[in-house]
């Protein structure tokens, strides 16, 4: 296996860990934000993942948080 194929699978990997992990998502949202409305402030990543668990514990349908 050559380094160039290491590297491959490596990224392969590191993009299947940020998916996983759903810290991808704020990559996305940047690249939205800028591609519909540049002169908007993006909001920070701990802003964004503060906005994104808000809106994840306020929706009944994705279960229930008891702590």
């Amino acid at each position: 296996m050559s380094l160039a194929d290491v590297r491959r699978v490596a990224g392969r990997i590191r993009w299947y860990v940020r998916e996983l992990t759903g810290e991808s998502t704020y990559d996305r949202y940047v690249a939205h934000a800028r591609a519909h409305d540049p002169d908007t402030p993006v909001m920070t990543r701990r802003a964004f993942e503060h906005s994104r668990t808000d809106a994840r514990e306020a929706d009944p349908r994705e279960g229930f948080r008891c702590c």
